[in-house]
């Protein structure tokens, strides 16, 4: 499951697009990133939308696999697990997401095909949310976006979307080894952008625009 998730994390649509169709890499531009974020400010138009379909249908399907094998799960393994038979493989199906997450997130921050140099999970990781619980979803996205269209900062909503995630799985997910993922999650979205949160800090942050720079 895990090298499943690690492999469709991998699959970078702004480095694909960018390096096999527009042949000029998105990570020798701007901020250096293999996103959505650069890659739009770098080379913007139709492919944008292409490179959001590959981030949000590899997560969808890490997702989905892990929940297929995880509801294939036989209680019968797990004799002294203190849950009914339901409950049991409802509990190994949301490990197997949360799982799947981690590594999905993995692969897409640090590829291996294309020199363990990523992107920053936000998209991927969005996407996640929603598939794992429509609740926190909610958390992370809204916070997102209100910080998003108050500030121009993507940087901001994205630090909110690590930070709030691991609290909303703990609130609704009161169980350690989720509680853990959901924070290694957080914790891996929050170091990626560790760059752009010194400088919020020192108020030199890039804000988003639509009209993307010109070479």
């Amino acid at each position: 499951m895990a090298a499943i998730a690690y492999f469709c994390g991998c699959f970078n649509g702004a480095v694909i697009i960018s390096k096999y169709i527009l042949r000029d890499d998105v990570r020798r531009h701007g901020s250096g990133n293999a996103g959505l974020t650069n890659f739009y400010r770098t080379f913007g138009g139709p492919l944008t939308f292409v490179v959001i379909l590959c981030d949000v249908l590899k997560a969808v399907v890490a997702v989905l696999i892990a929940a297929h094998i995880g509801g294939g799960f036989d209680p019968r393994m797990m004799p002294d697990m203190p849950l009914s038979t339901e409950m049991t493989v409802y509990y190994v199906v949301l490990f197997g997401e949360y799982w799947a997450a981690l590594f999905c997130l993995l692969g897409h921050m640090f590829p291996c095909m294309f020199h363990f140099k990523g992107g920053k999970g936000i998209l991927s990781g969005g996407t996640i949310v929603w598939m794992i619980d429509w609740r926190i979803g909610l958390v992370v996205w809204v916070g997102f976006l209100l910080l998003f269209l108050l500030t121009k900062y993507v940087s901001l909503g994205s630090v909110w979307a690590g930070a709030s995630f691991p609290f909303a799985t703990w609130y609704f997910y009161p169980d350690p080894v989720i509680v853990l993922l959901a924070f290694l999650l957080g914790a891996l979205i929050l170091w990626k952008h560790r760059s752009n949160i010194v400088r919020l800090i020192h108020g030199n942050e890039n804000k988003f625009s639509v009209h993307r720079k010109k070479n």
